[in-house]
């Protein structure tokens, strides 16, 4: 995972224009820099010109995101952003600006005030305990 073909640098490389989005295209598994974990209203951004995390708002409400989220590296929804994803079924909480591979089970198509948001639905491609997991309905 995370093998760059970059040459030493003194700059930090921003990963979402430079890492692969695949790691094993023919088992639908992506890199995915995480943005926030679960069970947070906390809601952070990826900043697509450096790459780093910016808090982008502070939830009003005590209902938490019930799924870890973050975003595919070198893709782009109709939004103009990296392309969405959702890691259901993460158990232990995952960093924020990490890398992880996760395995795609499904898609869902959103319209967010007239403009397309497709989230990406994945669970974490190393959690064994996933490994029955296909698709977004194996989930129950």
């Amino acid at each position: 995972m995370a093998n760059l073909n970059q040459p030493p640098s003194r700059v930090t490389p921003n990963l979402l224009h430079i890492l692969d989005a695949f790691t094993e295209s023919t088992k639908s598994v992506v890199n995915t820099i995480v943005e926030l974990n679960s069970n947070t209203i906390n809601k952070y951004e990826l900043i697509t010109e450096t790459g780093h995390l910016k808090l982008d708002r502070v939830g009003y409400s005590s209902l938490a995101y019930p799924f870890a989220y973050g975003c595919i590296p070198r893709t782009w929804d109709e939004d103009g952003d990296p392309l969405d994803i959702e890691i259901v079924g993460v158990t232990e909480p995952l960093v924020p600006g990490s890398i992880v591979e996760s395995r795609i089970i499904g898609v869902m198509k959103f319209d967010d005030g007239g403009e397309v948001d497709d989230k990406v639905i994945a669970v974490l491609a190393d959690d064994k305990r996933m490994d029955h997991i296909n698709t977004f309905e194996d989930l129950g």
